[in-house]
């Protein structure tokens, strides 16, 4: 009887301690941003969200963001793909290499970028010889985004394609598909799942980027100012309404994104 209940008590001190966890250090911050971007009332919500830099600074990072995500679909699928069917020399090593956007600070993600394709970097030079410039530019934020996402894609179809059955492609194989249908109608479906949340993760992690970005964006209002970098330049202004308004948006977008992955995910066990 004394086990039981220490047993019982045990148990409701870990979940009061999970709650108050989850509590503390999710809920009150959520409320608190939301609670910010209503301080000045609904009017200073909307006078907040629909200043044109504010705008632009959201609609820029969807955007960068979408595209960010798009290559990270493609590239990492085939990386996947080859770190699974595929037997090579280096080929552990690059699997753990895989993970480093993880590890590695993003700040000195984006000081690798800035120093790789750089005005005064070798690649940075042809670049600007030939017309286009990289850093300070759009293209470094999207570079930005897809080393900070890399991984999402890879994990997330990796499993699948370890549990895919061989014996399905050799049954199509048999029966005379070509290999363009056999991956169509088979191995494909069964990666989707894995593309649609690593991609849905991706995106939401490349709408809050900020170490990466803020040091090879050049955070030019309208051209090359991110949601993100802009979210702190209103802090430093003393503007934490401001700030928190346009929060608000990423943070709905990240919600509703987290909701997709887990309504895809419980469609996928029920098939």
């Amino acid at each position: 009887m004394n086990s039981l209940l220490r047993h019982r008590g045990w148990t409701w001190g870990f979940r009061t301690t999970i709650l108050l966890y989850f509590v503390i250090l999710i809920v009150l911050p959520i409320l608190g941003v939301y609670y910010n971007s209503f301080s000045q009332g609904f009017s200073g919500f909307v006078e907040s969200v629909s200043d044109p830099i504010a705008w632009k600074s959201v609609l820029l990072t969807l955007k960068l963001a979408v595209l960010a995500t798009v290559i990270n679909v493609l590239l990492g699928t085939m990386i996947a793909w080859v770190l699974i069917r595929y037997q090579f020399p280096g080929k552990a090593l690059l699997n753990s290499l895989v993970d480093l956007p993880f590890a590695l600070p993003t700040a000195v993600g984006g000081l690798m970028i800035l120093l790789l394709l750089g005005p005064g970097s070798l690649i940075g030079g042809l670049a600007e010889s030939l017309g286009f410039e990289i850093v300070f530019h759009q293209p470094a934020i999207v570079i930005a985004m897809v080393f900070v996402t890399f991984p999402f894609v890879i994990r997330a179809v990796q499993p699948l394609l370890e549990e895919l059955d061989p014996s399905e492609e050799e049954a199509a194989y048999t029966m005379g598909a070509a290999s363009p249908r056999v991956f169509r109608e088979i191995i494909l479906p069964s990666m989707a799942p894995g593309m649609i949340s690593g991609g849905m993760l991706a995106f939401s992690r490349a709408l809050a980027e900020f170490g990466a970005v803020v040091l090879v964006a050049g955070n030019i209002p309208g051209r090359t100012l991110v949601s993100s970098v802009f979210i702190y330049g209103e802090v430093e202004s003393d503007n934490p309404a401001g700030a928190a308004a346009v929060s608000i948006i990423l943070l709905t977008l990240s919600f509703l994104i987290l909701w997709l992955i887990n309504l895809a995910q419980m469609r996928g066990r029920r098939a």
